[in-house]
């Protein structure tokens, strides 16, 4: 069996003039050596300070690009992900000025993570939980036909930071390509997250993913879509959760709401430190829009698994 190429090379930006890393053809694989959202600027070492000083240029790395012979606009690149090669490390911070509650939490804040690189067994949040572990690739995505170099922190039509909890071991993305080659990067690997990031970032662990590539030729497709091998929630969802609720005309607001619910909670009734909520909701605790019919009033509920505290 032929050894699979890994891709150290890494860029900052999506652009569909980067030279490729690699040039492979339909039905091969590949494997990539993701640095964490931080671009290796926080450590296993790393104190709270060191977020404060963290440099916006270097976050985010996405580790290729990859030219897939025979990709043009008009297709779909179908990405497999086959496996994971976790660190055994991340970090979890709160970055002033970002996250969905950036106005209650103006203050740096960072927690360090140890997990069982082998096993995945639930990682240890302080003395307080113990968060169930799910690795999947936060950012992942092709070129766009807009030239130029456009940052990677938002998501786009075809892929990017779209933190997709589910775009992990065994599943089946499909990509809108735009672009000759398709221009595939990856990056920005989690050990954990809820969906919807809350505080801005998640478990942020660096590691190995293993990915294969294909084409469904001249297939129309607007935005990226998944398909799961089997059910997403089951390292979850064994004890239950505990639902907040926000309800407004304001999905935002409704969001912001429902989050607090919980924070306030887990503070009164755990005695956490309610930075330190935040960061364990962005973790592993799930946003859901509930209703968006009922006008004017729309319902967003956030789902904290009770298997994290027990």
């Amino acid at each position: 069996m032929a050894q699979r190429r890994t891709i150290h090379e890494q860029h900052f930006g999506w652009d569909n003039s980067l030279a490729p890393a690699v040039r492979i053809a339909p039905g091969d694989s590949l494997e990539f050596e993701v640095t964490d959202a931080s671009g290796g600027q926080l450590t296993q070492d790393s104190g709270v300070e060191d977020v404060g000083r963290l440099d916006f240029a270097r976050v985010n790395p996405v580790a290729g690009p990859v030219h897939v012979d025979g990709a043009e606009p008009g297709d779909i690149l179908k990405v497999t992900v086959l496996s994971f090669a976790p660190s055994g490390w991340g970090w979890t911070g709160n970055i002033p000025g970002f996250g969905l509650l950036a106005e209650d939490f103006k203050e740096p804040a960072l927690h360090l993570w140890r997990y069982d690189a082998r096993t995945l067994g639930a990682s240890a949040f302080g003395t307080w939980a113990r968060v169930p572990l799910k690795p999947f690739a936060g950012t992942i995505g092709v070129a766009p036909a807009e030239s130029g170099c456009h940052s990677v922190v938002p998501p786009r039509r075809v892929g990017g930071n779209m933190d997709l909890r589910d775009i992990a071991c065994g599943s089946e993305l499909h990509l809108p390509v735009e672009v000759a080659g398709a221009l595939f990067s990856v990056g920005d690997t989690h050990a954990a997250q809820g969906d919807g990031e809350v505080c801005g970032t998640a478990l942020e662990s660096p590691m190995g993913v293993a990915l294969r590539f294909e084409l469904l030729k001249q297939t129309p497709l607007s935005f990226p879509r998944l398909i799961t091998p089997g059910p997403v929630t089951r390292h979850l969802d064994e004890r239950g959760y505990r639902v907040s609720t926000g309800i407004g005309p304001d999905l935002m607001e409704a969001a912001r709401a429902a989050v607090r619910s919980t924070i306030d909670w887990l503070t009164r009734e755990r005695g956490m430190p309610a930075i330190e909520a935040y960061l364990l909701c962005s973790v592993c605790g799930d946003l859901r829009i509930s209703e968006i019919v009922d006008v004017p009033n729309w319902t967003v509920s956030f789902y904290f698994p009770r298997i994290v505290l027990d």
